[in-house]
Order: C-alpha cells, then structure tokens, then sequence
C-alpha cells in the first residue's frame, strides 16, 4: 500500500501539537525539578559522600577517606543518645501547643465574625511573623532572674533560663508560643471546610451542640490534626535550633540540646565535618522512615469526608 507523502506531511503538524500539548506540564515542572535537584539532591548525596570523610573544614587540611568509621564512632557518643531522649521530650511537649489549644481556641472562637475576628485572628498570628531571635530577645528581659517581669508576678528569683531544671521547659513554651497561632488558623480553615450538611441534619435528629462538635465536626478535623502532629514531630527540632543558640547554645549542662543543635554543634563549633555529616545522613534516614510510618498510619486513622 502507497501513503500519499501529501497525506504523511499534513500528519505531522497534529503529532507535533499532540506532542507538545503532552510534554507541557514537564516543562512547567521543570524549574522546580532542577531547584530541587541543585539545592536538595546534590547536597544530600555531598553529606554522604563528606560522612566517609574526616575533615575539619579548612580547606588547606586534606580530607582523609575513613569509610564508616564517622557512623561507628556516633553510635557510641552517649551524647547522641541524649539528644534523642531530648528532642522527644520536645515533640511531647509542643504537642498541646500544636494541636490540643489550637483546637480549644478554633472552638472557642468559632462564632467571632466581623472585624472583631480580624483582630482576634491578628492578634493570635502575631508571635508567628516576630523573628525567632527578636522573640528569644523579648523572652529573655521577661524572664530576667532580677528585673524580669514573670519573676515579679510570681515572686521568684529564678533564672528560668540557666538552669538545667526549667531550660528545656522554656524552650518549649516560646516555641509554642511563636507555633500557636499558625495550627489556630489551620484549625480554623479545617472548621471552615466541614460540610454544614452533616451539622444541619445532626441538629433535626436532636443532637446537641457538645455531640455534634465531638462525633461530626473532631472526627472531619483528623486529617488537619495528623497535618499538626507530622509537622510537630518533623520539624519541632528545627523551630527550636534560633532560640536554643541566642538564649542557651545548647547548655546549661547541655539541657537543651536536641539531636538538631547536637548536628550543628559537631560541624560548626567542634569543626568535625564527617561527623556532622554521619549524623545528618543519619537523621535523614531516620527521619524519612518516621515520616512514612506517620504517613501510613494516618491514612488509616484519619476520617475523610468523601
């Protein structure tokens, strides 16, 4: 059979628009692709290659290949043990911050229209946009152990923040502090997205207010609250690393000191570059793996309204 080369050639403008119509979203994901490969990937892959290294960041000291002597030599610092045990007290304790206020106030507020709920919701994002150092600032005139005013309230001399018995307290609560009005507002917007439908036809069957707050409106709020706890959980050691370096730098007795700092902490004051590499890769993996276990799990957990 003969194809009319006439036939062939008009062909060929479609499948080169049906071409180009398929290659389109790959290219609008482009950039981000060769952003996330630049600033993600390759300095992932240079801190693993660095963990088999001893190396202490100048550049004119050679860097002598040591295999998996970094990881070895990690796994026996008691430190780092301490530091875990440090950072899950820490995810404990922002916890109510994150998720149990956010959602007493989301409730408490629910019904403040108007400009009223311009100010009430400025006022609750507020501690949000105010530097982590600027707070830490703020933070440590009010918890003064001699002209702060949280002392002279409560009739105390105590420096809240040097000791080793209320430092790691402290952090935790202006942590929260900043965090707070960011989970009131995705509370908020999760409330906003619930069906009224299922409150509406709760109420003709004689439900009261409590029951439909506890058995409709909680539940469709799971998978906004699994949101709270996976970003707890992830990053509640990175929101700390500001205030731990301007009010404690780790101490006092290294109190403070979470698994976050304790990586920066081995690069950038011990100059311990393959160390601090090791522990980094190290919490990665680790990391990854309780982000896919929380992932797993609050698929299962989670109620969806669909």
């Amino acid at each position: 059979m003969v194809v009319d080369p006439r036939i062939e050639q008009s062909a060929l403008p479609g499948r080169l628009r049906r071409a180009t119509r398929s290659a389109q979203p790959y290219l609008y994901l482009t950039p981000a692709v060769v952003l996330l490969i630049v600033w993600t990937y390759r300095p992932l892959v240079q801190a693993a290659e660095l963990s088999t290294y001893s190396w202490n960041l100048l550049p004119t000291t050679p860097m002598v290949p040591v295999g998996a002597d970094n990881y070895r030599r990690l796994l026996e610092l008691p430190a780092v043990g301490d530091s875990l045990w440090r950072t899950a007290i820490l995810i404990v304790g922002l916890l109510p911050f994150s998720i149990v206020l956010p959602v007493v106030i989301a409730f408490a507020t629910r019904n403040v229209n108007g400009r009223a709920r311009t100010v009430y919701q400025s006022i609750v994002f507020a501690p949000f946009l105010i530097a982590p150092v600027a707070g830490a600032a703020v933070w440590q005139w009010l918890l003064d152990p001699g002209a702060g005013i949280v002392n002279s309230i409560i009739g105390s001399d105590r420096n809240w923040i040097q000791d080793a018995d209320t430092a790691q307290f402290v952090i935790i609560v202006i942590t929260g502090w900043h965090f707070l009005g960011f989970a009131v507002l995705v509370v908020s917007a999760g409330m906003a997205g619930v069906d009224t439908s299922y409150q509406e036809a709760a109420e003709m069957d004689g439900a009261s207010k409590w029951q439909i707050d506890r058995w409709i409106v909680l539940p469709l709020l799971s998978p906004t609250l699994v949101f709270l706890a996976l970003m707890t959980v992830l990053l509640s050691a990175q929101w700390t690393f500001p205030l731990i370096d301007t009010l404690t730098q780790g101490g006092p007795s290294r109190s403070t000191t979470n698994i976050y700092y304790l990586l920066w902490d081995y690069g950038f004051r011990t100059f311990d570059a393959g160390l601090s590499a090791a522990a980094g890769i190290v919490l990665f993996i680790g990391f990854g793996a309780l982000a896919g276990g929380l992932v797993w799990l609050s698929e299962r957990i989670a109620f969806h309204d669909d």
